[in-house]
């Protein structure tokens, strides 16, 4: 018995040695803790907040929470982060719909994040990792700009610095090339800082690891402060005057397609006023006139009353307009711009070629319907997509246009600038969307856009905001929100292309390859390393 005792006695000394203590399962939440608010920081330095540089210490955080762990852990750690980032970001798509269709987005989009999370964190054991982990977030992005249902790009690294010290480089390489900057100096940070602590403690630090981690900061800003002689708003093929109109909707939300006739109505009503204005001498006469996406969701092939609508306001104005319609023919619906002539009526068309998944086409129909027939019913029949890239010639000035979505697909705006156009469109319906971030957050892009291809970008909205953008990505003039208004300002002409204009996709393509390089290197040093214990 007394035996026994002691052996009780001793496992209950034991127990506390060995068993986790509370504060140790604290710790073990800190990474965890950490990841998801450096997605929230990330978040933070978005749009319509001008914080962009926080973007900096959310991924030298992010990187500190993944350098040295296994690609498991970067998995979940990944995962948090890309949670803490979309969450909020996206919380947009939710405005309307409710919650479900919002987080079922982010839980699909994560993933991408949390598959970063473990590239990153397999390469965060090589030299001069943070080139490498740079390369493979923008690996990721490449990847939830492709797939599923053709990519949802929204979120872009490169989308939140329009108001940044890098936004030069996007006329250098594009959207991947300014997000892998941003990244890089993130990642910079983190290795500068970690290497500092580490001088502190031992007094020892390799040269090289100290000069590749402040290389990491330097180049990117060096690089950035060169690349603004590519950014110009001289004309170079003359001036033309564009007239944004904004006639707003009867009122917010999905309910405001119910009042079509309404709508068209307002912006042939501010086409109008904008007349009176112009032929008062308050206004210049516009070269032409840009109606937004969805300013006519009356077929105005099909039905005479819209098109004389749409021809009372081109003629009061005298000038061409840009009308956003949506047509039908041969049964297939089209999101549609249509260049309406005061004297000659249509005479070119350009159908939107990326169209939003869930919102103008809904993909697993029968399964979804099996789940809320509400949801089916909120797209009864599909847009059909275009195939051609959209440039109307008004007069001397080439216009290409990029509806709404699209402006967050690099191709898509890209491709009308190599086919001739001097100017950029992007016509929008956010009424959709209420007052939430998504406006300003697509504005963000289209003013990377403008840097990225230095063409002047306009931006008509139903219901706001629209602007002007310079090829600088300076907001010129701008809107309120659900207001009727217009914009009327002369603009420079540009017919060259920038390096990013020329290069396309070539950047990201260089940019797959040190990911891929990178991670190839990180598993055959994996391999080498288990082989080497005998494992």
């Amino acid at each position: 018995m007394t035996v026994t005792a002691t052996s009780v006695d001793r496992q209950d000394q034991q127990e506390p040695s060995t068993a986790p203590t509370r504060g140790a399962r604290l710790l073990r939440l800190v990474p965890a803790a950490t990841a998801a608010l450096s997605g929230v920081l990330l978040y933070v330095s978005f749009p319509p907040r001008t914080l962009w540089w926080l973007a900096l210490p959310a991924f030298a955080l992010f990187g500190w929470v993944l350098r040295g762990r296994g690609w498991k852990a970067g998995l979940g750690l990944g995962y948090l982060f890309g949670l803490g980032f979309l969450l909020p970001l996206l919380v947009w798509t939710g405005v309307e719909v409710g919650p479900g269709p919002w987080i079922a987005l982010v839980v699909i989009e994560a993933i991408f994040v949390a598959l970063v999370g473990a590239g990153v964190a397999a390469v965060s054991k090589l030299p001069a990792w943070p080139v490498w982990a740079a390369a493979v977030w923008i690996a990721g992005e490449a990847a939830r700009a492709r797939v599923p249902f053709r990519g949802f790009p929204w979120g872009k690294i490169a989308f939140g610095q329009a108001d940044g010290v890098l936004l030069p480089l996007a006329a250098l390489g594009g959207t991947p090339v300014l997000g892998f900057a941003v990244v890089l100096c993130g990642f910079g940070l983190c290795e500068a800082v970690r290497l500092g602590l580490r001088w502190r403690r031992t007094r020892e630090v390799r040269r090289s690891a100290a000069a590749l981690a402040l290389i990491s900061m330097a180049v990117p800003v060096l690089s950035a402060v060169a690349a603004r002689s590519l950014v110009s708003d001289k004309a170079e093929t003359g001036t033309a005057t564009v007239a944004v109109i904004q006639g707003n909707v009867p009122r917010l939300g999905l309910d405001f397609n119910s009042q079509r006739r309404a709508v068209l109505d307002f912006h042939a009503r501010e086409t109008e006023r904008l007349a009176a204005e112009v032929k008062a001498g308050k206004k210049a006469q516009p070269d032409f006139v840009l109606w937004p996406e969805n300013s006519s969701d009356i077929d105005p092939f099909a039905n005479p009353d819209a098109a004389a609508v749409i021809e009372q306001a081109a003629e009061a104005i005298d000038a061409p307009i840009s009308v956003g319609g949506v047509v039908e023919r041969d049964g297939k619906l089209y999101n549609e711009q249509i260049l309406w002539d005061p004297e000659k009526g249509a005479t070119q068309t350009y159908d939107k070629r990326q169209v939003q998944p869930f919102g103008e086409f809904l993909p697993m129909r029968s399964l979804i319907g099996a789940i809320n027939d509400e949801w089916t019913s909120m797209v009864r029949q599909d847009f059909s997509r275009g195939s051609e890239p959209g440039v109307f010639d008004f007069g001397d000035a080439k216009v290409g246009l990029a509806t709404c979505y699209e402006a967050a697909f690099d191709w898509a705006v890209r491709d009308t600038v190599t086919h001739g156009a001097q100017i950029i469109s992007v016509p929008s319906n956010n009424a959709t969307f209420d007052r939430s971030e998504m406006t300003y957050q697509q504005l963000a892009m289209s003013r990377v856009r403008a840097v990225e291809h230095s063409r002047t970008v306009t931006v008509p909205v139903t219901s706001g905001v629209s602007a002007i953008i310079m090829p600088d990505g300076e907001i010129t003039q701008k809107t309120g929100m659900f207001v009727a208004d217009s914009l009327v300002q002369k603009v420079p002409l540009r017919s060259s292309e920038t390096p990013a204009t020329k290069l396309g996709i070539l950047p990201e393509i260089a940019l797959l390859l040190v990911a891929a390089g990178g991670l190839g290197w990180a598993i055959g040093a994996g391999v080498r390393g288990r082989r080497a214990g005998g494992v």
